[in-house]
């Protein structure tokens, strides 16, 4: 399951208050500076203070977003640019974006090209 399907996923949960505020920081970590590391930090701290109200939605969202860690932020260092993009969906991004702004998607990816 790459970042969209994760997204994607949650928002069938989105009645919950506290999964709509997850799920708007998944969309916006697509747009912002913040790097793999620090979402994954991010998402941690979330799911570690957050009480959603059903423990069946949270156990859920939390196994696949535990899977979706160890596959594309644990194992990023190993993976070819594309794949990275593959894995949190930034083709589109990083096809539009200028040299620049693939330069900070490039940070953002944790890559060093």
């Amino acid at each position: 399951m790459n970042y969209d399907e994760y997204i994607e996923e949650a928002k069938k949960y989105k009645n919950d208050e506290v999964v709509a505020r997850l799920v708007s920081h998944l969309v916006k970590w697509k747009s912002d500076n913040m790097n793999a590391v620090e979402l994954a930090d991010s998402i941690e701290r979330f799911f570690g203070n957050s009480w959603i109200a059903s423990e069946e939605t949270h156990s859920h969202l939390y196994k696949l977003w535990s899977a979706f860690k160890t596959q594309a932020i644990s194992g990023i260092g190993g993976m070819t640019m594309n794949e990275r993009l593959y894995w949190f969906g930034l083709f589109e991004r990083f096809e539009s974006a200028s040299e620049t702004e693939q330069k900070v998607i490039y940070a953002k990816l944790c890559s060093n090209d």
